[in-house]
């Protein structure tokens, strides 16, 4: 059995009482964040220990790992990597160039990621850009054009692949429009919904994506009540249905405050409504005991998608290291 849930840690190795709630809970994977990291040797034998845990070479174990202001593994450890606006400037001049960058960019995030453990990464943004919405997305955004948006995006999906790791399409089904920014406060859209294809179009582009991660966010043309996260409707007439996606699909962080009620009710509301998995990002232990009580064991379609899903990276690899990956990357970013 499963738990249809991906897990944060408390620190730099798996506790005692971690241990004893994984191997009960066996959750769908893992998410690390800066607490959960000191040195190379160090996540890499975190990573390694959560596998012989769990016994699953395939386990996932994720990161935000953008570039710009979204980075976990920082400096003087690893490099730093550009936003996605980055891109976007460089597609204005030079879009095939600016698409191999992206691609270059993502296979060098590859390389970084898998060299100590970590095959899944919560990127690309597909969200599109729109005047007068909150910075939460701002610069980390490809851009404000949505097919623009879809084929840097997809760049990014090939070059993560190409290196052992999978990428995460998010926030579908936009989080462009947003008034705020989710992890503090609940927005409301109020466009009617031809605008709405806008923010859904690359999403639908790249609908064969293996993951995608939801928005905390109300879209009041498809559900004026609920967040796309909790909404039945958004979920399936807009998200499987229009789009058309498929893949496993994991909420946003189940306890930012754009959401209001217990993890345990959220959490057994966003399974209920179509998520396969719930995202709980902070390793807070009764957190994640309530959250292993409510939602019941993975569904067979939920643990299909996942495995699905990771049998995608088990293919060959470019072997091109980092350091000729970025050399190659900023030859291309030069010319913006």
């Amino acid at each position: 059995m499963m738990t249809p849930a991906i897990f944060g840690l408390s620190g730099h190795s798996v506790t005692a009482d971690e241990m004893a709630f994984f191997r009960e809970s066996r959750p769908a994977g893992y998410i690390l964040f800066g607490r959960n990291i000191e040195s190379r040797d160090q996540l890499r034998a975190l990573t390694d220990s959560l596998r012989s845990l769990d016994g699953r070479e395939d386990l996932p174990i994720l990161i935000d790992q953008e570039g710009g202001r979204v980075a976990r593994m920082k400096g003087p450890i690893w490099p730093e990597f550009p936003c996605g606006q980055t891109f976007d400037v460089l597609y204005e001049r030079a879009p095939a160039s600016a698409i191999e960058a992206a691609r270059l960019n993502a296979m060098a995030l590859a390389a970084m990621l898998s060299d100590v453990g970590i095959n899944v990464d919560c990127l690309p943004l597909l969200d599109v850009r729109q005047p007068g919405a909150s910075d939460v997305i701002g610069d980390r955004a490809l851009g404000s054009e949505p097919m623009r948006v879809a084929a840097l995006g997809r760049a990014m999906l090939a070059g993560l692949q190409a290196g052992g790791v999978l990428g995460v399409v998010k926030h579908i089904p936009g989080h462009g429009r947003a008034q705020f920014d989710s992890h503090k406060q609940l927005s409301r859209v109020a466009v009617v919904d031809q605008e709405l294809q806008t923010d859904l179009a690359p999403f639908a582009a790249l609908r064969d994506a293996a993951m995608a991660m939801t928005c905390h966010v109300i879209f009041e043309a498809w559900d004026r009540e609920l967040p796309a996260t909790l909404s039945p409707v958004i979920i399936n007439e807009i998200i499987r249905e229009r789009i058309g996606f498929h893949g496993l699909l994991m909420t946003d962080d189940i306890d930012m405050k754009a959401l209001s009620g217990s993890i345990a009710d959220l959490s057994q509301q966003a399974i209920a409504a179509g998520c396969d998995v719930v995202l709980n990002c902070w390793g807070k232990m009764d957190d994640m005991f309530a959250i292993a009580n409510s939602v019941g064991p993975m569904t067979d379609q939920a643990r299909g998608r996942l495995e699905n899903a990771m049998q995608r990276i088990s293919g060959e690899r470019d072997e091109r290291s980092m350091a000729v990956l970025l050399e190659q990357r900023d030859a291309l970013l030069a010319m913006a």
